[in-house]
């Protein structure tokens, strides 16, 4: 296993949306689509193709981007879920979805593609977060997502500075121990690139310090049939 080149560093954000037409004349379409930015693509999309917005919601607006699922860990693994999501009916992964119903509103058949594709693999793995961008659009989801997955509102929270140091829920910047002292990988002794902030032990007492991608290696001898894990005991406690 090795960081794809366009991996998820601190900072980088791949999200695939649902968007919503207000529009009477066109009230009840939907949109999927792919961001780095849902603010600046949502006005992209109220403001026409002359803004970069896309020619199905080109003249159709006012759009709202109702729904989010961000996490993945590359553009690559966003685009594929957002055409998975657009086309699942050509999608092998969900060959189980039924078709759309005549009486199905657009809007409710996206969300009963997105439930199951939440449980498909490979999404079911990834760290992904479902978030609502408007609350009273939401509908609970069937199946519901896996508990790894968390349900969110609002916009997305603004993006981390790519110098700082990784968060996550490995991360605990009170525990960081001394960098000088600790300057290399605790399972392959390779030392670590600057902008890939190491993750360390959250337990009190252990400074383990690790790649992501190392940690990664260790959990998965439990499972060598998967390609990224949900959890694992740490190393060095």
């Amino acid at each position: 296993m090795g960081p794809a080149g366009d991996a998820a560093r601190p900072g980088r954000f791949f999200g695939v949306y649902l968007l919503y037409c207000l529009n009477p004349r066109h009230r009840g379409r939907v949109y999927v689509g792919f961001t780095v930015d849902p603010a600046r693509r949502v006005r992209q999309h109220n403001g026409g193709r002359k803004k970069g917005g896309a020619w199905r919601t080109s003249g159709r607006g006012p759009w709202e981007m109702v729904l989010i699922v961000h996490g993945f860990p590359s553009a690559v693994a966003a685009l594929r879920f957002e055409w998975a999501w657009q086309h699942p009916h050509a999608s092998r992964r969900l060959a189980h979805v039924g078709p759309r119903l005549r009486s199905e509103a657009a809007f409710v058949f996206h969300l009963r593609v997105l439930a199951h594709m939440l449980r498909a693999p490979p999404w079911a793995r990834l760290p992904l977060t479902v978030r609502w961008l408007r609350a009273d659009f939401r509908r609970e989801l069937c199946p519901p997502p896996p508990p790894h997955m968390p349900l969110a509102f609002g916009p997305p929270p603004p993006r981390a500075s790519a110098t700082g140091r990784r968060a996550g829920p490995l991360a605990d910047p009170e525990s960081e121990p001394d960098q000088d002292a600790e300057a290399s990988c605790a399972l392959c002794a390779r030392s670590f690139q600057d902008e890939e902030g190491p993750l360390c032990c959250p337990h009190p007492g252990c400074h383990l310090r690790a790649h992501m991608i190392c940690l990664a290696e260790e959990f998965l001898q439990e499972e060598p049939g998967q390609l990224l894990p949900l959890e694992g005991q740490c190393p060095g406690a």
